[in-house]
């Protein structure tokens, strides 16, 4: 919509220079890659704030719980203390009753030795009173009895007093174990303040160790904040080269072109090969037949010898040609591949900005009847001349100064076609050498061989002829392949030094995540 919008303003011409430079990267370039850059970045840097504060709140609650629990530590503390005080008093109690109760139980013993005392003094007044005439045994016994009742009751007092000890006791005893429930109570919330002190004390050493990383997330988005700037600038100086060098598609059909006319080159060889074997074989059949005659002569050895070094060395031409086709069909498979792998980078430079945003009205008209991504050199001079006022104006101011770039890109054509001409020139001289060593005693196949590599010659001169009109036509708008080169390199490792800082910044978040 933004640029539908924008479209009839742009064609008034006043209009269009109050944009502003970013509007106008914007509609030719899309959205800007430095801006997304920058507000990932301060997105994540909000992030990280908003993660600090929160754990700079987690600090002051536990500071606050850690005070409350001092506090509580310290209140039981003293309540310890307390109940330490009680439980010497208690201990001191029991043992002054335990000296009361020992001495209780030593007059009791001390009464029962009375009485037993008293009862013997009795027995022996009876038996005294039998014999003599002895004062009445009442008045001896009522004294006795008297000083037994007084024993009796002081056994009493001393047994209630035993009761109220036995209780005071089971009191004391049930206050002892209530003061261990406390005291271990009290340890297992020291415990726990250890704990929470020493968690106190990691997450502290965890939000110097959040710090730090902010601090080298800062650096770090500054540095990326400059590298991107730097990229994008590359990334247009890269794009402008891109721009100038659209006739690498033609230099790429051409030498598919070329590696296909070296795989005929290579199944002609192939067959030439097959037919000497052929002819081989015949002649091994027609030797084998002629020793074999009626007379019983064996063929003399100087002709047997003869012969066979011809066809060794007829043998010989054939796999150094078949080797120097296979090396040739090789290198051109290789630069095949070089090749696609620039058309690749061109299709994906080209293809990069998209067709609704970033281009003006008069472009996308002059591209609606032309092929969408493979752009020929013609393509593209029809397109700088079907869109004059549109953004593609740009190419022709910069045509003259890069006139250096386009004849060294001529002279390394020429020069590679010159190299496909001298092969061609060489497997022409091995034919010709060939027929004249042979002969006389020449074969139907070399004859064959020879009429099929001249056909060959003459249509591999007709594509040169071709390939040379249409080079001299499309040279003034090439890039040399040398300086394409450098330009793809460069590509492929900022491209790659990207991706290793991205996942470098992953593996940092999902570290800090952790």
């Amino acid at each position: 919509m933004l640029w539908r919008t924008r479209a009839p303003r742009a064609a008034g011409g006043p209009v269009q220079a109050g944009l502003d430079a970013d509007e106008l990267l914007t509609l030719m370039y899309g959205s800007d890659p430095v801006k997304v850059e920058l507000t990932r970045l301060e997105n994540e840097v909000r992030d990280k704030d908003r993660e600090l504060g929160e754990a700079h709140a987690e600090i002051k609650a536990l500071r606050l719980s850690e005070r409350a629990r001092e506090k509580a530590v310290e209140e039981l503390t003293a309540e310890l203390e307390k109940v330490d005080e009680k439980l010497k008093l208690t201990e001191s109690l029991l043992e002054a009753k335990n000296l009361e109760l020992k001495k209780t139980n030593d007059e009791k013993k001390a009464a029962m030795a009375a009485q037993f005392a008293a009862e013997a003094t009795l027995r022996r007044v009876h038996a005294a009173q039998k014999d003599d005439d002895m004062p009445p045994i009442e008045a001896i016994l009522a004294p006795l009895e008297a000083e037994l009742k007084l024993s009796r009751q002081e056994i009493a007092k001393l047994q209630d007093d035993n009761r109220a000890l036995d209780r005071l006791t089971k009191q004391k005893e049930a206050a002892l174990l209530e003061a261990e429930r406390t005291v271990q109570i009290a340890m297992a919330k020291a415990a726990l303040v250890d704990d929470m002190q020493n968690k106190n004390q990691e997450l502290m050493k965890q939000i110097e160790i959040c710090q730090e990383e902010n601090k080298i997330l800062d650096r770090l988005h500054r540095q990326k904040v400059a590298e991107v700037e730097k990229l994008s600038q590359t990334v247009r100086e890269l794009e402008e080269a891109v721009l100038q060098g659209g006739a690498a598609a033609n230099a790429v059909r051409e030498y598919q072109r070329k590696v296909q006319e070296m795989n005929e080159e290579k199944k002609i060889v192939d067959r030439e090969l097959a037919r000497a074997k052929v002819t081989a074989n015949r002649v091994a059949v027609v030797v084998a037949n002629e020793w074999k005659d009626a007379n019983g002569k064996v063929m003399p050895v100087k002709q047997w010898l003869e012969e066979r070094r011809f066809l060794q060395g007829e043998m010989q031409q054939l796999r150094d040609k078949l080797a120097i086709a296979e090396r040739t069909a090789r290198s051109e498979a290789q630069l095949k591949e070089k090749y696609q792998l620039r058309l690749k980078v061109l299709e994906d430079g080209l293809r990069g900005p998209p067709s609704g945003s970033s281009r003006p009205p008069t472009e996308g008209k002059s591209m609606s009847n032309g092929p969408p991504r493979r752009l020929s050199l013609g393509g593209a001079d029809s397109m700088s001349k079907a869109s004059p006022n549109g953004v593609l104006m740009r190419r022709s101011p910069s045509l003259n100064s890069r006139s250096s770039l386009t004849t060294s890109s001529s002279l390394v054509l020429k020069h590679a076609k010159g190299t496909s001409r001298s092969f061609d020139g060489c497997t022409r001289s091995l034919d010709r050498g060939k027929v004249l060593e042979n002969g006389p005693h020449s074969l139907n196949s070399s004859t064959d061989s020879v009429k099929d590599c001249g056909t060959a010659d003459n249509w591999k001169a007709d594509a040169e002829e071709k390939s040379n009109e249409t080079t001299n036509n499309d040279s003034s708008d090439m890039v040399s392949g040398v300086l394409y080169d450098m330009l793809q390199k460069e590509v492929v490792s900022l491209r790659k030094a990207c991706h290793e800082k991205d996942q470098s910044l992953k593996d940092k978040d999902d570290a800090i995540e952790v």
